[in-house]
């Protein structure tokens, strides 16, 4: 079957090079890297990869974090008198 596909200029350039390379025509080429591209597709559907956050330890608190949005907007209280102290 044939079909017009556009392909990115140093991409096009790397497989007539590796086919060069190999001795084979760029559409053989083309479609073993293909076949393999769309295995691994389907590979990647099977197996979804799960994401671990890695976690560590950070201390004991410092402030009281039963009333951590009290504490965040005392927090920007202090930040916006230091800014309006600073234009004066």
């Amino acid at each position: 079957m044939r079909t017009t596909v556009a392909i990115d200029d140093d991409l096009l350039m790397e497989l007539k090079e590796q086919a060069h390379r190999e001795g084979t025509s760029l559409a053989k080429l083309m479609n073993r890297v293909l076949r393999h591209g769309v295995r691994e597709m389907r590979r990647g559907e099977r197996q979804p990869v799960s994401f671990r956050q890695k976690t560590y330890p950070m201390g004991e608190p410092k402030v009281n974090l039963d009333k951590a949005l009290a504490v965040a907007a005392s927090l920007e209280d202090d930040e916006i008198c230091e800014k309006l102290a600073r234009r004066k």
